[in-house]
């Protein structure tokens, strides 16, 4: 009897031990996953389909000189008609120019934004595997991907670097990991209590909340497929405001050079952000 119990506490233990490093294990290598994702980026192309409301914008997203440009071109699915597509070729050969034009301090400050909103981006989402504590619910089919299915809840001390940060530990949300390459098929998070946000008389409420989710572009690169986000907040604690937004992102296409190196055709490639 006695030998039994221990046991089966031995063998309780080490199975909460083996889920808890599976569980490390999958988010320290989903991390490194990102990481690759991250960095190749800006050697994409690609196109990005807005939405607000009834109405959605497409757009064709290329790097031009060290930073993306955008050039609409469809509304509401439909191709632009000639005179505005004209228009927009216009606008586009113009920052063409204007960019080749530049300063060298004119080229380096406007890269130098372009990348500060890049780390500002990957920050927030390298803090989502910061804030939380993990739980492995298990594994299932998402789509025509094996994946692992983590539950994230706020871990107690995180400490928030940044004002968009400030949000996470109001939040709860869930993983959806492909088993053999740990990348993020989906990811969902809500905001699941109000949250303050220190320097500014506002307050994220209950009901927020945002989804991701990710595609194999090009030798094991995932980039976005679709993201959509629901913000509901007060202003001066008074005033309510809420916000929507829905992308979807396809047509990947490798930039011809090297690594977020320029070109000054963008004519074929696509993706946005």
């Amino acid at each position: 009897m006695i030998s039994a119990a221990l046991s089966v506490a031995v063998f309780g233990s080490q199975t909460a031990l083996r889920s808890e490093v599976d569980v490390q294990t999958i988010i320290q290598n989903s991390v490194a996953a990102n990481k690759a994702d991250w960095n190749a980026d800006p050697n994409y192309s690609y196109k990005e389909r807005d939405r607000i409301g009834t109405i959605s914008k497409t757009y064709q997203v290329t790097m031009i000189e060290g930073s993306p440009y955008r050039r609409l071109i469809a509304v509401n699915n439909e191709p632009l008609p000639m005179d505005h597509n004209v228009q927009e070729e216009r606008k586009l050969q113009q920052v063409i120019a204007q960019r080749k034009a530049e300063s060298a301090d004119q080229r380096a400050k406007r890269i130098a934004k372009y990348q500060a909103e890049r780390k500002r981006d990957h920050l927030m989402m390298d803090q989502l595997t910061r804030a939380f504590d993990f739980k492995l619910l298990g594994e299932k089919k998402l789509g025509s991907y094996d994946v692992y299915v983590l539950r994230a809840t706020p871990r107690n001390g995180y400490k928030p670097p940044n004002m968009e940060a400030q949000v996470l530990p109001g939040m709860r949300g869930e993983l959806w990991i492909d088993q053999k390459s740990f990348q993020w098929v989906k990811v969902t998070a809500q905001v699941i209590h109000p949250v303050s946000i220190e320097g500014f008389l506002a307050r994220v409420e209950p009901g927020t909340r945002f989804e991701l989710e990710k595609m194999p572009v090009d030798n094991g690169i995932w980039l976005a497929k679709h993201f959509s986000m629901k913000s509901s907040a007060k202003i001066l604690f008074m005033f309510n405001r809420s916000e929507q937004e829905d992308n979807t992102f396809f047509d990947y296409r490798k930039i011809a050079g090297s690594a977020s190196e320029s070109i000054s055709n963008p004519a074929s490639g696509a993706r946005s952000k």
